[in-house]
């Protein structure tokens, strides 16, 4: 009870002994612990110490002075760099000027005329290598960039596929725009020549534009060679552009005038007395506007052992005497040859049977049908020494086939359209080409040694390629092959056959028409169920 009571009594001395302890303890802890007023903190006021305001303004230009001498160091450290980089381009221009690199002249952008100088010497050799000037050798017939043609309305192409068409109307904006553009620049090249002063001139519209040609090499660029109307009928304007890539070039302007360019028409004939009537009927009304220039040479190859008889013979003299007659046309040759047919030796007699000035060759076959814009294209497409034409003709399907019954067939006239139903572009064929007697003779002619039918065609076309002679391969609206029953006949040579018979495939009709035949009583087999059907109901 004692110690109970003492204890009690103790109580409140030992607590304020320990609330004293807390105080003293706090005091010293204020006093170790506060802020001496340096530049992170401000101390507390005290006796002879600067005012808070004081304090502050004395860190804050402490801190500026920082700052500029953070800045002063910051401007040496890019003043060294600058020239040390300086220096680096002084050492790199050094060894460019004793190592010139032909890509960092066209880079340099450092003097404004010498890189406009060197962006035009880049353009023009583009211009060199895409065979403007000259052709380009090549090594085999797949090699060769064909070209498409086109009109103000329509581009005729060559890609082939289900959903193409050989003829169309672009619809894509940019071919659209392309050819615009292209068309437009060429009128305005022309309407703004070169050295004629304030000489008065044809003023040109985009009506005056008769037909292009152009290509694309995805290596160089596009090329394009346009021809207008000139100031007479057989007068013609060309422009050739070249677009590398980038703006459009303007190679050459040049006049052409045909008025004294005669083509020589080559048709070998052999036992086709009808197809021949059927030629001339053609020739005559077609070319009747053009007769003056045209030349034509008759190759009749007679072989007993395919009866080629006399009565076949006199039948052709008369067709051509007659249409001489009617036409007042002499200018014609016939030569009969009396061995076994060879297409290639008498298109090759035909052209070396010229006596007259240098003439461009036309080789033609009888089942062909050309229009007289064709022959345009044939003089326009030629140059000796320079250029050859293969034109890419329009092959005409069987009729029986695309209009159903031979008594809806129209007349020949309106089965010549160019659609993806009526036929296709006979690219695989070479055998109608334009090109001047003198490049003819100098690449050697056909390949005597070959007999019958085809092939000759193709060894010429690749002397063409293998030549300096540029090659124009192109689609053209005005140069048909009439549809006609194919004979492959066993005289042959197997790859002469096979040949033939790949030919006589592709001319019956398209890939749609002959599945319609192919799959004809599955769909005769469900109409008759169809109105079975029907009477059911």
């Amino acid at each position: 009870m004692m110690l109970r009571r003492g204890f009690i009594l103790f109580l409140p001395r030992l607590v304020g002994l320990l609330v004293v302890a807390c105080c003293s303890v706090s005091i010293v802890y204020m006093l170790a612990c506060t802020p001496k007023g340096d530049n992170q903190q401000l101390a507390f006021p005290r006796v002879h110490r600067p005012t808070v305001k004081e304090g502050y303004e004395a860190i804050l230009q402490e801190r500026e002075e920082q700052h500029r001498s953070y800045i002063i160091s910051l401007k040496k450290q890019i003043a060294q760099l600058k020239a040390e980089l300086q220096g680096r381009n002084e050492q790199l221009k050094n060894v460019q000027d004793q190592y010139p690199d032909p890509l960092d002249n066209r880079l340099d952008h450092s003097n404004t005329e010498k890189a406009q100088a060197n962006l035009l010497a880049f353009l023009r050799s583009q211009i060199d290598k895409a065979e403007v000037h000259s052709g380009v050798k090549l090594s085999t017939e797949y090699a060769a960039v064909p070209f498409e043609s086109f009109t103000l309305q329509k581009v005729y192409q060559l890609e082939t596929g289900l959903t193409r068409h050989p003829e169309e109307k672009p619809v894509r904006k940019d071919k659209r725009d392309e050819l615009i553009e292209v068309i437009e620049l060429a009128v305005g090249s022309l309407n703004n020549p070169e050295g004629e002063g304030n000489a008065k001139h044809h003023v040109y519209t985009a009506s005056d534009f008769v037909e292009g040609i152009y290509r694309t090499e995805k290596d160089k660029g596009t090329l394009y060679e346009l021809t207008f109307k000139g100031d007479t009928k057989h007068q013609f304007k060309k422009i050739v552009l070249f677009r590398p890539f980038g703006p459009v070039m303007k190679v050459k302007n040049e006049n052409v005038n045909m008025a004294d360019t005669l083509i020589n028409v080559i048709v070998p004939l052999a036992k086709r007395a009808s197809k021949f009537r059927q030629f001339m009927q053609n020739f005559r009304w077609v070319s009747i506007p053009v007769l003056p220039l045209l030349f034509l040479t008759w190759k009749v190859t007679c072989n007993f052992r395919i009866y080629f008889g006399k009565e076949q013979m006199n039948e052709v003299k008369w067709i051509l005497e007659n249409t001489s007659k009617s036409a007042n046309f002499k200018n014609f040759t016939f030569i009969q040859l009396n061995e076994e047919f060879s297409r290639g030796k008498g298109l090759d007699i035909g052209a070396r049977f010229w006596k007259g000035n240098n003439v461009v060759l036309f080789f033609c076959d009888v089942d062909i049908y050309f229009t007289a814009e064709f022959l345009n294209s044939c003089r326009l497409n030629t140059q000796p020494g320079k250029k050859v034409f293969y034109p890419v003709l329009f092959s005409q399907y069987n009729p029986s086939i695309i209009y159903g019954h031979h008594d809806s067939i129209p007349s020949l006239e309106q089965q010549l359209i160019i659609k993806k139903e009526t036929g296709f572009w006979r690219d695989f064929g070479f055998g109608m080409t334009c090109q001047y007697r003198s490049d003819f003779i100098n690449i050697g002619g056909f390949d005597l040694d070959i007999k019958g039918w085809g092939g000759e065609d193709v060894h010429l076309y690749r002397k063409y390629l293998h030549s300096n002679l540029i090659v124009i391969r192109t689609p053209v609206r005005g140069l048909f092959h009439l549809w006609h029953e194919k004979q492959c006949l066993d005289e042959l040579t197997p790859e002469q056959y096979k040949m033939c018979m790949q030919s006589k495939a592709m001319n019956e009709a398209s890939h749609g028409q002959l599945g319609m035949l192919v799959f004809k009583q599955e769909i005769e087999t469900h109409l008759h169920r169809q109105k079975l059907s029907s009477k059911k109901t």
